[in-house]
């Protein structure tokens, strides 16, 4: 029976043979390969056993706002689209018990609206919860994996884990437990009490993304890490003079530098080209060598 035979036969699943991926990254590259939508936590873990006895490696995209495709994806793309009942975050809560596949502006909106302390790190990233966790996602108010009590994990024979996390489960833009074919299914957020200056703040600091960040073009959010906390990876570009710099219909944001806008029918050839010139400038001149921040498979 072929994969795609198998994968049919599992409720919730849907096979999408030579997708057009392209829309899948908020980067917009042009990019094809095989998908798979997955609508529940069960069908993942019929899913992972048959795609593992099958030897096909496969890549989670939530939001793709900090992944990169290439024009030919080898992998099978498995994209998350769990059912979720908007009327729960209608409620304050000590603890939520959260799909990965919900929008972090959803949970944005509800710290807005009861005042959720600690919810403030998050604030205009643009992920699904999973995909922040999986990164330890965060903004210049802190990161999100000071928030997460438990993760929910699928591994690869379809085994479902909780993983407790603690001191040592983080750390920047990284995360030290989930093992090689896992995927988050869900996760356990606390806050840190209730201030009603909160609101305000989160406010304020979506109107300083506005004004800081192109958050209005076709971009994968910020491309390198940070060397140091004081060392912004952005003011560096910047000193470099490669504010505007392009290769094809990509360009280094004029606006801020640590993030590429696409402008048109761009490629991965080309994003690949700008962030190599990018590193070797750095190294070149800096002695200094960036880590990506976006994650590219294959590169």
């Amino acid at each position: 029976m072929s994969l795609e035979n198998r994968v049919s036969e599992i409720q919730d699943c849907s096979y999408l043979p030579n997708s057009d991926l392209t829309s899948y990254t908020t980067m917009r590259l042009s990019s094809k390969g095989d998908l798979i939508e997955v609508r529940s936590v069960k069908a993942l873990q019929e899913l992972l056993p048959v795609l593992t006895a099958e030897k096909r490696e496969y890549l989670v995209v939530g939001w793709g706002a900090n992944q990169i495709l290439p024009a030919i994806c080898d992998k099978i793309i498995i994209h998350l689209d769990f059912p979720f009942d908007s009327t729960y975050l209608e409620t304050l809560r000590d603890e939520y018990v959260l799909p990965a596949s919900l929008g972090i502006n959803h949970l944005t909106s509800h710290a807005v609206k009861f005042g959720l302390k600690g919810w403030e790190v998050f604030t205009g990233i643009p992920a699904s919860l999973g995909g922040a966790i999986y990164m330890n996602a965060g903004t210049n108010l802190g990161e999100i994996g000071t928030l997460v009590k438990s993760v929910q994990i699928v591994n690869r024979t379809g085994e479902l884990r909780e993983e407790i996390i603690n001191k040592a489960s983080f750390s920047y833009r990284h995360n030290h437990f989930l093992k090689n074919g896992e995927v988050i299914v869900g996760a356990t957020l606390v806050h840190l009490g209730i201030d009603s200056a909160i609101s305000q703040k989160i406010k304020d600091y979506l109107e300083y993304r506005k004004k800081t960040q192109p958050l209005a073009t076709k971009n994968c959010g910020c491309v390198f890490k940070n060397p140091h906390k004081e060392l912004q990876a952005g003011r560096l570009i910047d000193l470099m003079g490669l504010k505007g710099f392009t290769v094809g219909g990509l360009r280094v944001s004029p606006k801020h530098a640590n993030f590429i806008e696409n402008g048109g029918a761009s490629n991965w050839d080309q994003f690949k080209d700008l962030v190599d010139t990018i590193r070797f400038q750095m190294d070149h001149f800096y002695g200094i060598e960036f880590e990506l921040e976006v994650k590219i498979p294959y590169h």
